[in-house]
């Protein structure tokens, strides 16, 4: 038997991992996760207002007319009702609060822009349930989350807002978004171009599926992280996995591992596999976050924290033991940075994440992303994507099987030059920069490239410690959107 070919989700994108197992790359978007304990929310420090939109199950079929409530927050402090604009988060697969709290940008940006902000949270997530508590219980409930389904939200909901805000039906509204929200952005104006007059799309891998970029160039980029973090760190990774290979197959060393790595249970035989996906992963999350300040996403964390990591591994060239001794203080970083932590629980990555099955789901229906790592060009084990095992372990754990073309089918893959108006931003330590759009498309699909940026660190709120390039790609991005909501208003002759 082959490993699971689920064995990680990594997405935010933001979520931990479900039941199902998940390669860690797949998790990777699903990661940027939210806490099980809602009191460890960040202190809200934004004044919006929490509402609710009765929307449709299935916009798409007219045989049921069964609805819910779908939950947005929307802030207007700063809103111009003459010559302003509509920021427009598109919700990915988590609370709405939380993704509020984290994108500090659309605070930052909103005084500039007059703008109202309107953060609408994604069906099936959060407090947006379609079925209620039983909206994961039954297979047959789940038909409704997809991504076409969330983006009839979006465009239902402006309809809404439009129509009963006074001052707001005559306003351009932009699209914003990160990880899957941000190619829910970038969708939303492909999709409905006459509901928002442009996007931004952050650290959105929308070429992350199919054959259109190499299924290795995820784990490459996380590796290329490790590498430039600190002399031999990525070697000593690399020989990590020998070492417990050669450690775990002894009782005595199944034991020594388990105390040296200070796990919270005790390891067997049969969960090597498990151990080393764990590990693994915790690489792929200190990737995304590699923040240059403190920041506390998936876990409390150091800045720059892959240097910090790093400082522990420097040389591959040691006994097993002294080896994984090394790996522990490295995981230590990253899961017990502020010293709670009395042991390391292997079912864990990140603080609890509410989208969890939702997720799981989705990337087992039309969100299928292709991963896979050769050991040569990236410090992991070698492991081939196999659709077949893949879509077995969905159908095990939902009963459905993959459609891995449909998002190309839907959204045209890289044959999107017939759209406008799209921004997409990457950071190139985000190792979900290698399924993005990294060079211009045309004139208006335009890419902006941050050199010492992690996963959507654009999105994030302006700090002391943000490096140049971060600056100018947001100076880029409102320009872009100064000049979308200009051209709005030139073109309907309404003038600031």
């Amino acid at each position: 038997m082959g490993r699971p070919a689920l064995r990680f989700l990594l997405l935010s994108f933001l979520a931990p991992w479900a039941t199902i197992a998940l390669r860690p790359a797949l998790r990777a978007l699903g990661s940027l996760h939210l806490p099980t304990n809602p009191t460890s929310l960040p202190a809200v420090a934004k004044n919006y207002s929490v509402l609710y939109f009765q929307q449709k199950v299935d916009h798409f079929g007219f045989n049921t007319v069964k609805t819910f409530n779908q939950r947005y927050l929307v802030a207007d402090k700063y809103w111009k009702k003459n010559g302003g604009s509509i920021l427009f988060y598109t919700g990915n697969e988590g609370d709405i609060i939380w993704f509020c709290n984290n994108t500090g940008f659309m605070w930052d940006v909103a005084e500039e822009l007059k703008a109202m902000l309107v953060f609408a949270e994604h069906r099936y997530y959060g407090e947006s349930l379609p079925f209620g508590d039983s909206s994961f219980k039954d297979s047959r409930h789940l038909n409704f989350l997809t991504s076409e389904q969330a983006l009839a939200d979006f465009a239902e909901l402006i309809k809404h807002l439009k129509r009963t805000i006074p001052g707001a039906e005559n306003q351009p509204v932009i699209a914003i978004g990160g990880s899957y929200g941000g190619m829910l952005a970038a969708w939303f104006r492909m999709k409905y171009p006459h509901m928002v007059v442009g996007a931004l799309a952050a650290s959105a891998p929308i070429w992350q599926f199919e054959d259109l970029v190499p299924c290795g160039v995820f784990m490459k980029i996380v590796t290329t992280d490790f590498r430039k973090s600190g002399p031999h760190c990525s070697e000593s990774i690399h020989r990590s996995w020998d070492a417990i290979n050669r450690l775990s197959s002894t009782g005595s060393g199944l034991q020594w591992l388990s105390e040296a790595l200070h796990l919270c249970s005790p390891l067997t035989s049969e969960d090597i596999q498990h151990l080393k996906d764990w590990i693994s992963e915790t690489w792929v999350n200190l990737a995304m976050v590699d923040y240059p300040y403190a920041s506390n996403f998936l876990q409390p964390l150091p800045a720059w924290p892959i240097k910090v990591v790093c400082q522990y591994l420097k040389n591959p060239n040691v006994s097993d033991l002294l080896l994984l001794q090394n790996i522990f203080q490295a995981l230590n970083v990253y899961y017990n940075y502020s010293g709670q932590a009395k042991c390391l629980n292997i079912s864990e990555t990140a603080t609890g994440s509410l989208g969890t099955l939702g997720w799981s789901y989705q990337a087992c229906t039309e969100v299928v992303m292709p991963f896979c790592t050769n050991g040569v060009d990236d410090m992991f084990e070698p492991h081939s994507w196999n659709l077949k095992e893949f879509s077995d372990d969905c159908f095990q754990q939902w009963g459905v099987r993959p459609r891995p073309s449909w998002i190309t089918t839907m959204y045209g893959g890289k044959n999107i030059s017939s759209h406008t108006n799209i921004v997409f931003s990457n950071g190139e330590l985000d190792p979900w920069s290698g399924g993005g759009v990294t060079k211009d498309i045309t004139d208006t699909l335009v890419a902006v490239t941050i050199s010492e940026g992690a996963h959507h660190l654009d999105l994030r709120a302006k700090n002391a410690l943000d490096p140049t390039s971060v600056l100018l790609a947001r100076s880029l991005e409102v320009r872009h959107m100064k000049n979308w909501i200009r051209d709005f208003y030139d073109n309907t002759g309404k003038r600031h």
